[in-house]
């Protein structure tokens, strides 16, 4: 049986844990998304099933997110979004310490704040040492329910350039992490800069 037999469209069929690779791939194609070999399209279903297993369904959205964020963060930045580890308690000041890589090294560094994403923006900086502007910190869910992948926009200043970067993940956390290392390799980038510089509100 078809979906539309019975009213849905195709992408009303949402995929999740148990989806094969053919399933992912076909849902792939129905998206407009290109794939220009066999491995691309493993490493994109390698990612698709780590997703899977951290929320049920995953949406046209998650798989439009997933790809266009790996698309960014698998060019070779000079940083890159490791792990994360942070700790909130009522009455006690929050920590996080997080592990990225900068230049091809993991570097490893632990930093306080007044919330869990201060402090893992802080734990970044301690070590980036990018004197960075932080100007917009924006928070998105990129589909309902309480599974939602979050997706994060920062924008950063320096020296008068202007940059964005957003992180797609279901921890909110993660995904603030991963959206600031995004601004900080386009201010690391002088193309980048030039560009977002020029398109920034």
């Amino acid at each position: 049986m078809r979906a539309e037999d019975v009213g849905w469209a195709t992408n009303r069929i949402v995929l999740g844990k148990l989806s094969g690779r053919n399933a992912f791939k076909q849902r792939i194609q129905e998206l407009g998304i290109v794939l220009d070999s066999e491995s691309e399209l493993n490493d994109a279903f390698a990612r698709f099933k780590a997703l899977a297993d951290q929320k049920a369904e995953i949406f046209d959205e998650d798989i439009t997110s997933l790809m266009s964020d790996s698309s960014i963060t698998d060019q070779g930045e000079y940083f890159s979004f490791v792990s994360l580890n942070q700790h909130s308690e009522t009455g006690e000041k929050p920590t996080a310490k997080v592990v990225f890589k900068m230049g091809g090294k993991d570097v490893h560094s632990e930093s306080e704040g007044n919330g869990p994403v201060d402090a893992t923006l802080h734990a970044i900086e301690t070590e980036a040492k990018s004197g960075a502007e932080l100007l917009l910190y924006s928070v998105n869910a990129i589909t309902s329910g309480t599974e939602s992948q979050g997706e994060v926009t920062v924008r950063l200043s320096k020296g008068g350039r202007i940059v964005n970067g957003v992180g797609m993940d279901p921890d909110i956390i993660a995904a603030s992490a991963k959206a600031y290392l995004a601004a900080l390799n386009k201010l690391h980038d002088p193309n980048a800069i030039k560009l977002n510089a020029q398109m920034a509100p």
